[in-house]
């Protein structure tokens, strides 16, 4: 598939409303409605015991308290994921950890954005000073490792599940 034009509809703040024109392998051709938006991090961040999560409004579907893994967009100029992950993580939750691990990148949903989202593994917890960005109004929510199926069933945040099912699949594998 190779896009043959592309023309700005919108320019916002945060995304940007293209419509691009493609041509594919057959030789035809297809126009769609492209939204650019940054990449994303989702941080899985647990001491053991607990499970650091966030509450926070989600007004474009009309939720009040919408439950979510931290995360934040990559919105700094040259901060790679992980930078990203590491200073989103403090931000959100006033934690900072000792062991990173990549577990997956995905396309949050391909059909009509350009956003990929890193989903990191985040353990070996501290404390760490925090300013949240003054717009944002997050709850931090610790739960119970052991609640983690309960959270699975409650969450209705894609990037968010997608974290929560990796983390089941590590703990179940992972003798204890």
């Amino acid at each position: 598939m190779e896009r043959i034009s592309s023309k700005v509809l919108y320019e916002g703040r945060v995304s940007t409303l293209r419509e691009d024109e493609y041509r594919l392998s057959d030789g035809s051709t297809t126009v769609r409605e492209v939204v650019a938006h940054p990449d994303a991090v989702v941080m899985v961040a647990h001491d053991g015991e607990r499970l650091y999560l966030v509450r926070q409004p989600r007004a474009a579907v009309g939720e009040e308290r919408l439950l979510e893994l931290p995360a934040g967009k990559l919105d700094k100029e040259g901060e790679t994921p992980l930078e990203a992950a590491k200073r989103e993580l403090a931000e959100e939750v006033g934690k900072q950890a000792a062991v990173w691990q990549e577990l997956k990148r995905i396309y949050t949903s391909p059909g009509f954005t350009t956003e990929e989202a890193w989903i990191f593994l985040a353990t070996d917890l501290s404390d760490v000073e925090s300013e949240p960005e003054p717009e944002e109004r997050i709850e931090i929510v610790e739960v119970p490792l052991e609640d983690l199926d309960a959270v699975i069933d409650r969450c209705v945040d894609a990037e968010s599940l997608v974290g929560l099912l990796l983390l089941r699949g590590i703990r179940e594998a992972t003798p204890r």
